[in-house]
């Protein structure tokens, strides 16, 4: 038979196997998740509905934007814009996200053929009767093993699917330095605002003392007055040394994410821009759709869908087509006459017939992956939606306990002014006036511990919904 007839008849045998299979892998679809009508902590369902209110799905491939801008600091600007470059995380992911492209890329090359080219000499011989001889060949090989029952293929997809998973991780991983960066960041501010606070009350604190020394040492005052100033200045001192150690601590936890080492970053004092964002009547869930932990169990789905195509290639053959095309010769110098070619081809087939089952309990298993990914996914979009009430309920209650903080510090503030008036008009004893410095100072860092609650709330729910609620145009 002539290579053109063999050609012929391999490819008409593989061209009606080809015509007969069939993708083993089951038709992939995204998974049902629960759907509420509308955030229970924003506006009327009327109101989100006419805002565009959809299902959700996973698209965290959509545009989020600078969010840390919405805050109006441009410290905090600079800082979160260096994070891409400089944070160890972010720099890992990027990383496993190039090796899962580079799987991509190997598992696509498998639906191609591979060609080999091989060249050699070889001398043999044995005892006197067999004299030794030179073998030179020359050859250009081809296999391919085509992807009939869509084995390839499904690993192909479990492959994309893996990549996409790594760029979730990447977003995430980017989201999450981008937040905690933010994070404390508004703490320092909030421990310098402390500080602050903290120096202007040890002022005060000096002054009375001063004043009961004097009522002392005129005999106008016990000595227990004169002893409880001095412990109250000492504890507001102690106070002032503790937020110098938080600082710090702050200080270096932000070195950390920006990829620098402690011992080279600072970050003086500054202006504390108490800005919080506010949060858009009716917040679609479009928004919510960028989460990347949702795009990420949602591709787990999918490449546990893959597996099962994989596994269930089993069943069948596998077939592999080979060729090769060559010479051999004596002499080198007559290696390439046509009288010294050779040429093979090859059609070969392997069907496993007895595994005792384990083909069928792999299947099993991969369908019991995906089943396990499904109900993980669900979980992720419930987790995701009681992430975005808590913290749209947080910034509600907040931004009402702020209101109130600030009426709570004012009235402290005149209490200790009058009672400090009273003491000196020897009125009231120093007791009452320590009772209405120690208020005053409470309520003081009360309504700064409100402000920078509610900044940390907002970064919340801009990490809740996957990167700030801006939408961009289509």
């Amino acid at each position: 038979m002539s290579a053109y007839r063999y050609s012929s008849l391999t490819l008409a045998v593989l061209a009606a196997l080809l015509a007969s299979g069939c993708a083993v892998t089951p038709a992939y679809q995204t998974a049902s998740t629960p759907q509420p009508a509308a955030y229970k902590e924003t506006a009327s369902p009327a109101d989100k509905a006419a805002a565009g209110w959809t299902a959700a799905a996973p698209a965290d491939m959509l545009e989020r934007g600078p969010w840390w801008q919405l805050f109006g600091d441009p410290v905090l600007n600079q800082l979160a814009a260096s994070i891409d470059v400089s944070n160890q995380n972010v720099a890992a992911a990027v990383a496993n996200y190039a090796q899962a492209r580079a799987l991509v890329q190997q598992q696509r090359a498998s639906l191609f053929p591979s060609v080999t080219l091989s060249a050699g000499d070889t001398r043999s011989g044995g005892g006197d009767k067999t004299p030794a001889a030179n073998q030179y060949r020359a050859s250009i090989g081809a296999s391919w093993e085509p992807d009939i029952w869509g084995k390839l293929g499904a690993g192909v997809d479990n492959a994309q699917a893996s990549l996409q998973i790594s760029a979730a991780d990447l977003a995430a991983a980017r989201l999450s330095a981008q937040g905690e960066l933010a994070t404390n960041y508004f703490s320092l501010r909030q421990t310098d605002a402390q500080k602050a606070l903290l120096d202007a009350t040890v002022e005060g604190y000096a002054r009375v003392l001063q004043i009961t020394q004097n009522r002392f040492d005129a005999g106008l005052a016990a000595r227990s007055d004169l002893l409880q100033a001095e412990t109250q200045l000492a504890n507001a001192r102690i106070d002032q040394l503790t937020l110098t150690r938080q600082r710090a601590t702050l200080e270096h936890a932000m070195a950390v994410l920006l990829g620098q080492a402690a011992s080279d970053f600072s970050l003086p004092v500054a202006e504390w821009k108490v800005v919080v964002p506010d949060v858009p009547a009716g917040v679609p869930s479009t928004l919510l759709q960028r989460r990347p932990d949702i795009a990420a169990a949602e591709r787990r789905v999918a490449a546990a869908n893959a597996q099962i195509g994989i596994a269930r290639s089993a069943y069948f053959p596998s077939l592999n087509l080979t060729g090769s095309y060559g010479y051999a010769a004596a002499s080198s110098a007559g290696l390439f006459n046509a009288s010294n070619n050779l040429w093979s081809l090859g059609l070969s087939a392997a069907q496993t017939l007895f595994d005792a089952g384990a083909t069928r309990a792999r299947v099993a298993g991969a369908e019991a992956q995906r089943d396990a990914a499904i109900a993980q996914y669900r979980q992720s979009v419930l987790a995701a939606f009681a992430d975005v009430e808590n913290q749209l309920a947080a910034t509600r209650v907040l931004a009402q306990q702020q209101d109130l903080r600030k009426q709570a510090s004012l009235a402290a503030d005149q209490v200790e002014a009058q009672m400090l008036n009273r003491y000196r008009a020897g009125q009231v004893s120093y007791s009452d006036v320590v009772t209405a410095q120690n208020t005053a100072l409470t309520a003081r860092r009360a309504l700064v511990q409100a402000q920078a609650d509610r900044q940390t709330t907002a970064i919340a729910l801009i990490q809740s919904l996957g990167g700030g609620w801006h939408v961009p145009a289509q």
